[in-house]
């Protein structure tokens, strides 16, 4: 990562000063020793990404020609490069935790996110003071987007400051919490990464168009949390674009993780104020032995909620607000990807309480080939859509994926013997009843 841009020595001292959890680790980020993860692609240049943009095309050829409604995955590692992917999500984060700052000194600290509101007056003042911006500076930051009609600053709002404001040439200074000295935001974000965001976004909108002329979905593949930021900011303007008359494109929630909810939640309310349908896929997560060796060796909070039972917790906390909206607002779309059988009971008691009938359309299961087919099979009989997702790609590399999935469904072994029992069972019933080929 560091080998990335500038050269090591010349960036030793940047790195000091950025943030832990997004900082380059020669162990983690493209590939660990000893971790069990999906391969994470490094590249020369960018002709690797375009040959994997070709490759995703033909998936969604593929996906359109064997089923309607099909969904096709994609990886942002494999779309731009993975040094890139880090050093942009430390930028977010850096924004994100400026405007916290901001809160906690206004009294706010502990609130949800989302009812976390600054106070424009006391922010303009507070950003005059530090020395960041006049205050008839602020005032056209603000007064520029033309939805500013309150007298508070959400993190919605905040934001889409974010995106405004990188397209002013003038450096977007924040302070330094330890030092107390201004920094420009983007200090580490040079025209090289500018270039790189422009041509991941191209890369995702040929994909997005191709599945939108082939009528398939396209997912964004969720991966580790020091790529995350980013991935899910990038999938968030690819849903702008393109989920404006139905969801085309749905984003990844990774439920094990503490800010699992605060992203949905978030995500959600900018789909309804800009109105766009938000579409979501709920994975529990892959990476926890990885995160969690991770923030040991680099000394920053754990990512990963403490338990198993918490992290089913989140996941139906997460599902039932999704839920909620799909009631209310028939603008959202989820795929339910689990293997856990009490999550899709929680799924389908919840959707009947809420009048979400399978025709619909708006609730769907996924399970991997080859997985809990005794889950699969009696949702598709009933009338749900449901979904076998299907790795594919070198031995070498889809093998380390299935084991990562082994990884995460703790009960995978019990899964199995049930699975062989229920077969069992009903190759007794055949046999018995003399229709075992019907």
């Amino acid at each position: 990562l560091v080998g990335h841009g500038p050269s090591p020595s010349s960036s030793t001292a940047g790195v000091e000063k950025r943030e832990k959890r997004f900082r380059a680790h020669q162990g983690f980020g493209d590939h660990h020793s000893g971790v069990t993860s999906a391969h994470t692609y490094l590249y020369a240049d960018e002709a690797k990404c375009d040959q994997h943009m070709e490759t995703f095309l033909r998936c969604i050829d593929a996906s359109s020609g064997s089923s309607d409604d099909g969904f096709s995955a994609i990886k942002l590692t494999a779309l731009a490069r993975p040094q890139f992917l880090v050093q942009f999500s430390e930028v977010l984060v850096k924004w994100r935790k400026f405007f916290h700052q901001m809160a906690t000194e206004q009294g706010q600290a502990g609130r949800a996110v989302l009812d976390t509101k600054l106070e424009l007056e006391k922010l303009q003042e507070a950003l005059a003071n530090l020395g960041i911006a006049s205050k008839a500076e602020s005032q056209q930051w603000f007064t520029g987007q033309n939805r500013r009609t309150s007298s508070t600053v959400d993190l919605l709002d905040w934001n889409s400051l974010f995106d405004s404001r990188t397209k002013i040439s003038k450096p977007l200074l924040i302070p330094n919490r330890k030092t107390g000295q201004l920094e420009p935001l983007l200090s580490r974000f040079s025209e090289e990464e500018e270039l790189q965001l422009k041509r991941v976004l191209q890369r995702m909108d040929v994909l997005a168009k191709r599945a939108m002329e082939k009528g398939v979905r396209l997912m964004v593949d969720a991966e580790q949390s020091y790529f995350q930021p980013a991935i899910s900011h990038l999938a968030v303007e690819t849903q702008r674009r393109f989920n404006k008359s139905r969801p085309i494109i749905y984003n990844t929630y990774q439920c094990y993780l503490k800010e699992a909810y605060n992203n949905v939640t978030g995500d959600v309310e900018l789909s309804r104020r800009e109105g766009w349908h938000f579409g979501a896929k709920l994975v529990r997560g892959a990476y926890m032995e990885q995160e969690r060796e991770r923030a040991a060796q680099m000394g920053y909070e754990d990512p990963i909620n403490p338990t198993y039972e918490k992290t089913n917790e989140m996941y139906h906390r997460c599902l039932e607000y999704v839920l909620e909206e799909i009631k209310h607002s028939r603008k959202a779309s989820v795929m339910v990807a689990s293997h856990n059988e009490d999550t899709v009971k929680f799924t389908l008691r919840r959707m009947m309480d809420l009048g979400i009938h399978p025709s619909d359309k708006k609730v769907c299961f996924g399970q991997l080939l080859g997985m809990c087919d005794q889950i699969t099979f009696p949702l598709g009989q009933a009338g749900f859509p449901v979904y076998k997702y299907v790795p594919y790609g070198p031995v070498k590399e889809v093998l380390p994926y299935l084991s990562r999935r082994a990884q995460e469904n703790r009960g995978f072994m019990q899964r199995a013997n049930r699975e062989r029992d229920l077969l069992w069972k009903e190759v007794k019933r055949r046999l018995l009843a003399g229709n075992l080929f019907s």
